[in-house]
């Protein structure tokens, strides 16, 4: 599955499970490295990174800013592989 399809679909899922959330596509070309998507809901927030699978590669400072996110709220690679259990993580966190 190519990424932006992946992508996609994954920002439908989610304002699914998280009615009246904002996802919101991050620009790389402002600050390289940041994660994909930012989603809010309610009065919490959370990252995404997306990747096509497991094995894809990770470009420059997108770990630092994973596990940057992660240590203020909450954020995580997502693929297919692992989706499910990134969403469960999500849901969790948006108490959901």
């Amino acid at each position: 599955m190519l990424e932006n399809k992946f992508q996609a679909d994954l920002i439908k899922e989610i304002k699914e499970e998280l009615p009246g959330c904002i996802v919101l596509k991050n620009d790389s070309s402002y600050l390289q490295g940041i994660p994909d998507l930012s989603i809010f809901y309610r009065d919490k927030w959370a990252m995404l990174e997306v990747k096509k699978d497991a094995k894809a590669k990770h470009q420059p400072n997108q770990d630092y800013y994973v596990n940057k996110a992660n240590e203020m709220s909450h954020s995580a690679f997502i693929y297919p592989e692992n989706k499910d259990e990134v969403l469960c993580g999500l849901r969790k966190h948006f108490n959901v």
